[in-house]
């Protein structure tokens, strides 16, 4: 798996999530994009890793599901955190940041060493004021229409696609100002190619 110097320095984090299909979507969707630090607070009932539906939902992704760190709460989760992204789906308001242009600081915060986080709350009520006060800065994923989110997993997925991208962009950078070619992408070589897309759950 490539691994970019971001991947080690964001950590994505789960408040209170109600469906455990979301739980193990998410640890696929960040896995995809090479991250593997993955929290859960106070998660309900049965949006653990270790439910059917979550490890069903995690293809090829059971390693970042079984090691997913659970806290009882927000502060704790954010305890070895230096900055910390609140998610919102809220429009007009002040201060909050695209996710594009959030992931070019957050890839030229890494050099610095800080350890970062993107916090996302629930599926029925995102984060509350208390949540998103514990977080330094926000960020919100523009939409073209009137439906006012995206599902849970969708979202981390975006957010730790926009993070790739930014972290292969400023590695390919440097390869370039050092003479070398880009980096190449994983799966690209002459070995099999996996599609992106698949209907199964294995």
């Amino acid at each position: 798996m490539l691994s970019l110097p971001v991947h080690a320095a964001v950590t994505f984090i789960l408040v209170h999530p109600h469906y455990p299909e979301n739980v193990g979507a998410a640890a696929r969707a960040i896995k995809t994009m090479g991250f593997t630090r993955l929290r859960l607070v106070k998660p309900g009932r049965l949006a653990v890793p270790e439910h059917e539906m979550a490890r069903k939902m995690a293809v090829k992704s059971l390693d970042v599901l079984d090691f997913a760190e659970r806290h009882l709460t927000l502060d704790s989760a954010l305890s070895d955190i230096d900055l910390a992204f609140a998610t919102t789906s809220r429009r007009g308001a002040s201060g909050v940041e695209l996710p594009r242009d959030a992931a070019a600081d957050i890839v030229m915060l890494t050099r610095k060493g800080l350890r970062m986080a993107i916090v996302l709350g629930n599926e029925k009520t995102g984060l509350d004021a208390t949540h998103a006060a514990s977080c330094e800065r926000s960020l919100r994923i523009p939409m073209a229409s009137d439906q006012p989110s995206i599902n849970l997993a969708q979202a981390v997925q975006v957010l730790a696609y926009e993070l790739f991208v930014a972290g292969l962009a400023e590695r390919n950078a440097e390869r370039t100002l050092a003479g070398l070619s880009p980096e190449p992408e994983p799966g690209t070589d002459d070995g099999p190619i996996e599609p992106a897309f698949d209907s199964s759950s294995s």
